[in-house]
């Protein structure tokens, strides 16, 4: 239906992977290298928030050390519980730990067309196509933006983006393509039109914040400054280590774990003793480096260690988690694909991690595929049932209509049967075809990915932002865009 959010909410299954005394270790540890090596913030404000805080600052290096009470103290301020708000607020989403919700991936630069297979630079268009697609999906809960708008200014693109997908979606907006004061401030001016002030917007955020951090123990000066400007309007801010087994990183997981988690907690941090009870986010897209090349790999037995892992950390903080979660490192919609977000996925849903990013990318988040976005959707409806786990109850032990069917029967015309049959998961891109059919077409997965794709861009009509409001939005982007003419 039309509007409606899927997501896996109050699972049976479950999954232990680190014990009590393990966290504490890592948690330890983390709070030893914040203190002892400390971490760079290249932001004379945020400097000058640790100084005021009682935190060790070495102006020359923006290197700060940071005591773990500071860190501890200011964590507690963060709100366990937040929503992410939608335009339609049917499609409003409740980080509260017991739903697992999935975006798009974000940042790609290169876009599979989707009629010559080609691939071709991303922009803006690519990002509106994208946006509409995930609208109608209703396993996509929110919207990453998917891919770089590259035909655009590179001082308002990530402007351009978020107005791409407001035109096309009524979804929650989540941008990891805001990178300086600047440009926080107009997005901000941006979603409080759309929401119709910004007493609105901060009491239902259409719009969160991801930045990444930079490992190994740094964090983006202007990504930090955007962040800060946008927890101020009241906005969701998340911090994404990305570390790297052996290269920016420990090789051992557990020493890449305490490098990632000291990067996320001193950005949180910040943000609750600028902003005290601002809704923050962990996000991790953890990995291990590929030896032969050096490469990410966007996908292995590490990163879907780290998928838990990370989800238990982010639990003993007491904060949502934002986990990247599909983006396979292969080339094109397949075998491996298949496996890396197949793996990543379960292990990140069964640990309930509250946000899952990747649905669309190839190559470690670098190329779009449509193919792969709906491929990846029913990877994850597969999970869903998966995780609903086995009820037991009289009803479902059906001794009723065991007994009327008795030795040697079948069960089709049974009551019991028209009951719950719908229950049962149906494929819509599993290949479950007698073999002579399959033989005769020879089409498959991919092929159909592909056509329901088109036909979602060809029918689907999202409901449209009024044109006045356009017009106000685009006079905020072209204002960004003449102030960084006259700079």
């Amino acid at each position: 239906m039309e509007g409606k959010i899927k997501s896996i909410t109050n699972p049976r299954l479950s999954l232990n992977i680190l014990s009590f005394e393990d966290i504490q270790r890592i948690h330890t540890a983390t709070l030893d290298t914040i203190e002892s090596v400390g971490v760079k913030f290249p932001s004379q404000k945020a400097l000058g928030i640790w100084e005021e805080n009682g935190a060790v600052v070495d102006r020359n290096t923006s290197v700060v050390k940071i005591s773990g009470e500071i860190i501890e103290a200011a964590l507690k301020k963060a709100p366990p519980v937040f929503a992410l708000a939608a335009q339609n607020p049917a499609q409003d989403l409740t980080l509260d730990g017991n739903h697992v919700y999935v975006g798009t991936d974000g940042c790609g630069v290169e876009t599979i067309d989707i009629d010559s297979g080609e691939s071709h630079r991303s922009c803006l268009k690519d990002v509106e196509d994208i946006a509409r697609v995930a609208d109608y999906l209703e396993q996509v809960a929110f919207h990453w933006v998917p891919v770089s708008a590259q035909d655009c200014p590179p001082e308002s693109r990530g402007l351009h983006e978020l107005l791409a997908i407001w035109k096309n979606s009524t979804k929650h907006a989540q941008t990891e393509s805001i990178y300086s004061k600047r440009e926080a401030k107009a997005a901000v001016e941006m979603a409080a039109v759309i929401a119709g002030s910004r007493e609105n917007l901060r009491k239902r955020p259409i719009l969160s914040i991801m930045e990444c951090t930079v490992s190994p123990l740094k964090q983006d000066g202007g990504s930090i400054e955007a962040a800060l400007a946008g927890a101020e309007a009241g906005l969701p801010v998340g911090f994404m280590t990305m570390a790297s087994c052996a290269m920016t990183g420990p090789a051992t997981l557990a020493g890449n774990l305490v490098v990632g988690n000291a990067e996320v907690l001193s950005a949180l941090a910040l943000i609750q003793l600028a902003s005290p009870g601002a809704p923050v986010f962990y996000a991790a897209a953890q990995t291990a480096m590929d030896l032969r090349t050096g490469a990410y790999t966007g996908g292995g037995p590490e990163d879907f260690l780290f998928g838990a892992a990370t989800n238990v950390l982010s639990d003993f903080y007491n904060v949502p988690l934002s986990m990247g979660s599909f983006a396979t490192g292969a080339k094109e919609p397949n075998w491996q694909a298949g496996i890396e977000n197949s793996l990543s996925t379960l292990m990140a849903s069964i640990a309930m991690s509250d946000m899952l990013l990747g649905v669309g990318l190839l190559d470690g988040s670098r190329i779009w595929s449509f193919e792969q976005m709906i491929m990846d959707c029913e990877i994850f409806d597969i999970i869903g049932k998966m995780m609903e786990g086995i009820v037991v109850n009289n009803e479902t032990l059906a001794l009723d209509a065991i007994r009327d069917v008795g030795v040697g029967g079948n069960f089709l015309t049974q009551e019991h049967t028209r009951k719950h049959m719908r229950n049962l998961w149906l494929s819509t891109l599993m290949d479950r075809r007698p073999y002579d059919v399959w033989k005769e077409k020879k089409d498959g997965a991919r092929d159909w990915a592909r056509e329901r794709a088109k036909q979602i861009l060809d029918t689907h009509k999202p409901q449209l932002l009024d044109t006045q409001l356009i017009q106000e939005l685009k006079r905020i982007i072209n204002s960004v865009e003449s102030e960084s003419d006259c700079i």
